[in-house]
């Protein structure tokens, strides 16, 4: 069940950067006028546009799921500082809230980025590393891996029969 929660989780934070990038990329005339209003270069709201699609897609896939998590949450605290830097004033004040509950759940997303149904875990899983199973479930392939050598050991060793014993009497 944690790990649906997680994939949903994943999912819907993946979807503000897909969403904000879309806009960014359907007008990129408004967003360069807001990126230029904090002194930044004009025309970069296409490239960022595209960036927030791109990783916001390797999000819901979970392809490279640690690095887009912490490519987003740079971004997101650049965003803050840059554009919601004004605590005196409520909406600025909630909107720098909202994305510090964003760069959380990418905090979340970098620490439980190794989790099931995503790219990144089908990919351990066709390479077979030993590091993402349990300590049991490698004691428990050790120790078959020694009952079958036991037991090839056993079937090529001849039979030795017990000795006689000499009786004293």
């Amino acid at each position: 069940m944690s790990t649906i929660a997680a994939v949903i989780g994943r999912i819907l934070i993946a979807l503000i950067f897909i969403v904000s990038g879309a806009s960014k990329v359907m007008n990129p005339a408004m967003y360069d006028a807001m990126i230029t209003g904090v002194g930044m270069p004009a025309g970069l709201a296409l490239p960022t546009g595209i960036f927030e699609i791109v990783a916001g897609l390797c999000l819901v896939v979970g392809l490279m799921t640690r690095l887009t998590a912490v490519l987003l949450f740079g971004f997101v605290a650049f965003a803050t500082l840059l554009f919601h830097n004004r605590i005196d004033d409520p909406l600025q004040q909630a909107m720098a809230l909202k994305n510090l509950a964003i760069m959380g759940g990418l905090l979340l997303v970098f620490a439980h980025s190794q989790m099931w149904w995503s790219y990144d875990a089908m990919r351990r899983t066709r390479k077979g590393e030993l590091a993402t199973r349990s300590a049991e479930e490698r004691v428990q392939d050790a120790e078959l891996r020694a009952a079958r050598a036991e037991g090839a050991a056993a079937a090529l060793a001849p039979e030795v029969a017990d000795p006689p014993k000499r009786r004293w009497f």
